[in-house]
């Protein structure tokens, strides 16, 4: 596809979605917690040296031969974690709450900034509470043990998004998505579409996955897509590389707080980056296999949503799973719509798959990239894949002190397919 392909779409785009086409929406906080640390500059230092956080972890169940897998697992004591439902929490649910507060904080709200009423929290996760099924099914099956009164509220989906609404005193929409690899993702572009639409005026947003389990780690290792770490763990997810052999397991959470522009500015109110294009679809072919028509058609509705065209995308965070058919699909998408002008960098290596959470983690890389002027490298990618037509970023960072607009790729079972598009605030 053309830029001036991409510009028409964008003007049709338009036509067809008048008031609310590429209103930017402020991102005024953020807060995380991933394999590669809790602060900004261990975040940032990992990211742009493409330094891995896989390591190796033996996995032995009975009756079951030992199993050696690559994952990414966090720093972090969820028993410390204490809720306003006064409830047990999920370990996922912990780290949901906790980077909730953290982008409360950090975007600075005075006391009794926010009304209540205009508040929503959109959130997504795969699976929910993984930690706590699990222990329930050991309860139950293993020990022949009654269950807690409090287990239903502990695992259901929601959990994370009840206790950020009740903790905030949220009256707004309060929703969760499960869209796997896609949900955070999508959670934070339909709260974009809220604040658009004047709905709401600020929304919390963001995902979460705490998969490590036994349960998981097992389920995943069953359909042969992890990667296998026998020799260097840190190097085991290699995204579009030629011997490319799958993905490592991580956990994290990420949150943003997202406001209306006029409402950020009433405030005086610390913005670096807004929301400018979101999109998605969902391919209607196949569970499993992706498609790269789905996945195109996604990018370019993301771009007439923003009102860009695809040549002024400067970086593409890439969803980038280290599968061979999630990165032949997803080349041959970005190829499709951007051909070979736009740098393509993939940070999966170097994190792990955060599934239901990633979207919001690799959205916090792709802004990070804009706050620093420069493109992070897709670690352990030496040799791409011959097929692979694109810009790589390979080797170390790429400075690229002109970045204006970021694309963020989402992609998922079930084809799901979400795009997100961040500018620089000038």
């Amino acid at each position: 596809m053309r830029a001036d392909d991409a510009s028409a779409g964008a003007r049709a785009g338009q036509r067809s979605n008048p008031g609310t086409h590429a209103v930017p929406v402020a991102v005024s906080g953020i807060g995380f917690i991933t394999p590669l640390g809790r602060t900004v500059e261990a975040f940032d230092d990992a990211l742009f040296e493409g330094r891995s956080a896989v390591r190796s972890e033996a996995l032995t169940l009975e009756g079951t031969d030992p199993m050696l897998l690559a994952v990414a697992s966090c720093d972090f004591n969820s028993a410390n974690v204490r809720s306003t439902s006064r409830l047990p929490l999920d370990r996922g649910t912990a780290m949901a709450l906790t980077v909730a507060q953290e982008a409360v904080a950090q975007a600075a709200f005075a006391t009794g900034a926010l009304d209540p009423d205009r508040l929503g929290v959109f959130w997504g996760s795969g699976i929910g509470g993984c930690a706590s099924f699990d222990a329930t099914a050991a309860m139950l099956y293993g020990e022949h043990r009654r269950l807690r009164p409090t287990t239903v509220l502990t695992v259901m989906p929601n959990a994370a998004v009840a206790e950020i609404a009740l903790h905030f005193g949220a009256r707004g929409s309060a929703i969760g998505y499960a869209c796997a690899c896609a949900s955070s993702a999508v959670a934070i572009g339909e709260a974009m579409r809220a604040i658009r639409g004047g709905w709401l005026d600020v929304a919390i947003v963001g995902g979460h996955e705490a998969m490590l389990t036994p349960g998981l780690m097992t389920s995943w290792h069953a359909m042969r897509v992890l990667a296998p770490p026998q020799n260097a763990a840190a190097a085991a997810c290699r995204p579009f590389s030629g011997d490319r052999s799958g993905f490592a397991l991580g956990e994290g959470a990420a949150a943003l707080v997202l406001e209306s522009e006029s409402h950020a500015r009433t405030r005086g109110a610390t913005v670096s980056a807004s929301l400018v294009g979101y999109a998605t679809n969902c391919d209607g072919s196949h569970i499993t296999n992706p498609s790269p028509d789905g996945q195109a058609r996604a990018m370019r509705a993301a771009l007439r949503d923003a009102g860009l065209g695809a040549g002024q995308i400067g970086h593409i965070n890439a969803h980038g799973t280290a599968t061979s058919a999630g990165d032949a699909a997803e080349a041959a998408s970005i190829q499709a719509v951007f051909g070979r002008t736009v740098p393509v960098s993939a940070t999966k290596a170097i994190h792990g798959h955060l599934m239901g959470g990633g979207g919001a983690v690799e959205l916090i890389a792709a802004l990070r990239c804009l706050e620093r002027g420069a493109l992070a490298p897709t670690a352990n990618l030496v040799a791409p894949d011959a097929a692979f037509d694109l810009d790589f970023v390979i080797g170390s960072a790429r400075e690229a002190g002109d970045l204006r607009y970021v694309l963020s790729n989402s992609f998922a079972f079930g084809g799901t397919n979400a795009v997100l598009i961040a500018a620089r605030t000038l």
